[in-house]
């Protein structure tokens, strides 16, 4: 059996639309396991792409002049100085992802954990995936000094690992490399001879920039390092595709571009028209647009916090979050009790636990390619701001989210749940 045809579903959307069923059936679920940001489009987004729904045509492969130029800015304006000749837009930042590691070719490595759907894309490529532990609290990086370890065995034995994803912000874990870890990856990338793919989706979810800033591979190792990006997170638009990518100056850059052009020209032809006339828009960061992106940070923050809290409250061990809607909670310090009350013993054991018997809706590690017995959980918060575009605009508006009637059952059903999961654990004291 190939790699390819052991590719299954995505493990967020398969979970999306296990709770789906679930709740057509009647049953009250809790939904915590997709990154879908449960936010309204904003006004101008909406405006631009009905403006520009007679745009019919197929455009140029790579993109729009217009939306090329906007992104060039939107790196340039974060110390990336970019031209719109270094810009490849595609139909989403997953299929741009898919795009970079054709034109690439080789095996990749990949950081542990890593957002579902690296290891499965490599899988359908038909090529090997190595993962690279992080360091502890410093997710979407492989730890530098693992990566030489891992990358010099891997050639001896005969394999051709030519690439290396890194994450920043983090997907699953909610944060983010320090400057220094990203400098010292950036210099084993240039010794191995990698090209660094970073994706870079979450970067406008930084809590606080100036304590955690999330500094690109880019800034270190220029002449190898693609960043990628899209409008799904900070804009909450998943459902319009759109994602793109800054290619490296000069002419590695230039080669990989023409290859990825190649492959955008097999696969997508082109980004959506109408959607890249409301991307240009976006890009070109507006104040209506920032203040809004503001607005869900601050969002974000709150609800992500506040779930954090509870979870530790129960036991759970996790990092600090800094940044985008996810959490990482570890139960290891919970796994004698786990197992003698309730028979878990796996990640994969407790998120079907708390689904079955208490309707709410996690991922476990081993989704982000940890081992199945690891009893970590991805909780995305990003579902909770309401079930009606005026809930989510009360969210979006209030100086307290958390006392919203709605935010708050969903956190105090968290709370319930945890304290019934845990009752009777000796819960360990934080020092």
């Amino acid at each position: 059996m190939s790699e390819a045809s052991r590719v299954t579903m995505s493990a967020t959307l398969a979970a999306d639309e296990a709770i789906a069923r679930r709740r057509a059936a009647g049953e009250s679920v809790l939904s915590m396991a997709s990154g879908e940001i449960g936010l309204p489009v904003h006004p101008g987004l909406r405006e631009r792409l009905a403006a520009a729904a007679g745009l019919g045509s197929y455009g140029p492969v790579a993109g729009s002049p217009e939306l090329r130029e906007a992104a060039a800015g939107y790196w340039s304006r974060r110390g990336l100085a970019t031209t719109p000749d270094q810009v490849v837009c595609g139909p989403g930042s997953k299929p741009m992802l898919f795009g970079l590691l054709l034109a690439v070719g080789g095996d990749v490595v990949i950081p542990l954990p890593s957002w579902v759907s690296y290891a499965a894309q490599a899988g359908l490529i038909g090529v090997r995936h190595f993962p690279v532990p992080t360091l502890p609290g410093q997710g979407g990086v492989p730890d530098p000094d693992l990566l030489r370890e891992t990358v010099t065995a891997a050639r001896a034995a005969g394999h051709d690992p030519r690439s290396v994803i890194v994450t920043l912000p983090d997907n699953p874990t909610g944060t983010i490399a320090a400057p220094e870890t990203v400098r010292r990856f950036a210099e084993a990338a240039r010794e191995l001879d990698l090209v660094v793919i970073s994706d870079e989706i979450y970067c406008d979810l930084v809590y606080d920039p100036a304590a955690t800033p999330a500094v690109s591979p880019a800034v270190f190792a220029p002449e190898r390092t693609v960043v990628t990006t899209g409008l799904t997170k900070n804009l909450a638009i998943g459902g319009w595709r759109t994602g793109v990518a800054r290619l490296p100056a000069g002419a590695t850059g230039q080669r990989l571009g023409e290859r990825l052009v190649g492959v955008a020209s097999q696969i997508w032809s082109s980004p959506a028209a109408p959607v890249q006339a409301a991307a240009a828009y976006a890009f070109a960061e507006p104040d209506e647009i920032v203040e809004h992106i503001a607005a869900s940070r601050r969002l974000h923050e709150r609800v992500a916090h506040a779930m954090a809290e509870r979870f530790a409250a129960a036991g759970a061990v996790l990092e600090p979050v800094v940044a985008t809607c996810y959490l990482y909670p570890d139960f290891e310090p919970l796994r004698a009790h786990l197992a003698e009350v309730h028979g878990v013993r796996t990640g994969a054991g407790l998120a079907g636990l708390l689904v079955e018997r208490y309707g709410v809706g996690l991922l476990p590690a081993s989704a982000f390619g940890e081992p199945e017995e690891s009893l970590r959980l991805r909780v995305a918060t990003s579902r909770l701001y309401g079930d009606t575009e005026e809930r989510c605009q009360a969210a979006l508006r209030a100086d307290d989210p958390l006392a919203l009637d709605w935010v708050r059952a969903s956190l105090d059903r968290v709370e319930e749940v945890l304290a019934d999961l845990t009752a009777g654990a000796a819960v360990p004291i934080a020092v």
